[in-house]
């Protein structure tokens, strides 16, 4: 809900989401004088930031359909609460462009972009388009959907392969699948498509060409609704696992500050072309010094902590002042960048097999400080569900170099206890002592091949 005119200040909001992003949010909104309502499943109602919110909702049983995907029963709790807002944090219901329309229709305001750009960029291959119009290079592929696998055959001909079949409506790697010959092609295009009407509710599949070796580099922007965009430099998000980021930092060991003004500066470009409101992320292919853009994710991200490290600025804040209609009140100049930070997602899973964990927190404790920080919302005697994602806990550290930055992350790891569930803490423990981390020669497929040697 745009606010170009008059700026009305939050008295209360609603926090549809849960786990440590629904915690981050309640004590950026507290520290800003903003009461907090947090809407919660029945799995969550001993959850941390339920403890501490000044009011919470039951919005339904544990299953997310029920509950967190519920948009009749957040509205409801948002409606007889009396918020101004609602901020749907991360996952959920954060990228669904229905769910900011009925929250505006319903006269709460909607913490996000506005629902047209949620709707453009959560359609990859309109995504691609759009940003191609507004100047950004991206990954050669087809120029829209791929209705058949002959027609995808045309395609991989003229761009060479290897090549990725993927989800028009996809994220977090599902609904991707690689083809590095002709013989393969089909069978890729069947899953991928199998897969994306599973996840997504939407089969529809583009094909772009497959880089073998790249760095997976996203820039931070924020958009006011008066024209005013700035960017928080690039994170550096190539250590992944199957899609699925582990290891975040920034800035990227593998960029030159020239390659980061330059990123930066089209980046911030392209969304005040775009109109944009609110906190994005726009997310790159980098290799043999080539920038390519392949999705922008319109919400904050869950390694935002470590732009919020280098930089001094919090992006909930600041997200939460945007959608008020305040104006930035700062241009490009002010964003300085401090030193270095990373990030390890600490999961409840088993660090070999990756199975979840959930059950019974025993001990928990985090390690301090200086330029150490810890985003979760476990405690001694909390009981992890088993129905949501299974991140429990952000570590994150700063440093003057890189090198002072993993010594502290060391350390630091070597103080945070959990016990009672089986976490990916050794895994992490383990990365940050090889020689390849340390000198920041990685790309996205270097942790598949170095979990295959452990095996």
């Amino acid at each position: 809900m745009a606010r170009p005119d008059a700026v009305v200040p939050f008295r209360k909001v609603l926090i549809a989401n849960r786990g440590e992003i629904a915690l981050r949010i309640h004590r950026a909104c507290r520290e800003m004088g903003i009461a907090t309502v947090v809407a919660h499943s029945t799995a969550d109602g001993d959850a941390m930031a339920v403890r501490l919110a000044d009011e919470s909702v039951c919005i339904g049983p544990p299953p997310p359909r029920e509950s967190y995907l519920n948009i009749p029963a957040i509205l409801s709790a948002a409606a007889i609460t009396g918020v101004d807002a609602i901020h749907p944090g991360i996952g959920f219901l954060a990228e669904n462009a229905r769910f900011a329309e009925m929250v505006e229709e319903h006269g709460f305001a909607f913490i996000g972009p506005e629902p047209e750009h949620i709707r453009i960029m959560g359609d990859k291959v309109a995504a691609r388009e759009a940003m191609a119009r507004l100047g950004l290079p991206i990954v050669p592929g087809s120029d829209g959907p791929v209705a058949t696998v002959e027609e995808a055959a045309v395609v991989a001909e003229e761009i060479g392969y290897p090549v990725l079949v993927k989800a028009a409506a996809g994220g977090g790697g599902k609904g991707m699948k690689a083809a590095y010959h002709a013989a393969e092609l089909a069978s890729a295009f069947s899953l991928a498509r199998s897969e994306a009407v599973s996840a997504f509710g939407d089969g529809s599949v583009y094909l772009e060409k497959y880089l073998d070796a790249p760095r997976h580099i996203e820039v931070q922007v924020l958009a006011d609704c008066h024209g005013s965009v700035v960017h928080f430099g690039e994170r550096d998000c190539s250590l992944q696992r199957r899609h699925q980021k582990v290891i975040e930092e920034a800035p990227s060991p593998a960029l030159n500050a020239g390659q980061r003004d330059a990123l930066g500066t089209l980046a911030a470009d392209a969304v005040r072309r775009l109109g944009y409101r609110g906190v994005g992320t726009l997310e790159f292919l980098f290799q043999d010094g080539a920038f390519y853009f392949i999705e922008m994710n319109t919400r904050l991200q869950v390694e935002h902590p470590v732009t919020e490290m280098i930089t001094g600025f919090d992006l909930v804040r600041e997200q939460v002042r945007v959608a008020t209609g305040e104006p930035l009140g700062y241009g490009q100049d002010a964003i300085r960048f401090n030193g270095h930070a990373i990030e390890c997602r600490i999961n409840a899973e088993d660090p070999r097999t990756f199975i979840p964990s959930p059950g019974q927190i025993d001990s928990y404790h985090a390690p301090g400080g200086l330029g150490v920080r810890v985003d979760s919302a476990l405690y001694d005697g909390y009981r992890i569900p088993p129905y949501y994602d299974s991140l429990i806990a952000k570590v994150i550290v700063h440093g003057t170099s890189r090198a002072d930055c993993l010594l502290r992350l060391k350390r630091s790891l070597e103080e945070l206890v959990i016990e009672g569930v089986s976490t990916t803490l050794p895994l992490h423990v383990a990365l940050i002592c090889d020689d390849d981390i340390a000198s920041g020669n990685y790309t996205i497929r270097w942790l598949e091949n170095w979990l295959d040697r452990q095996e």
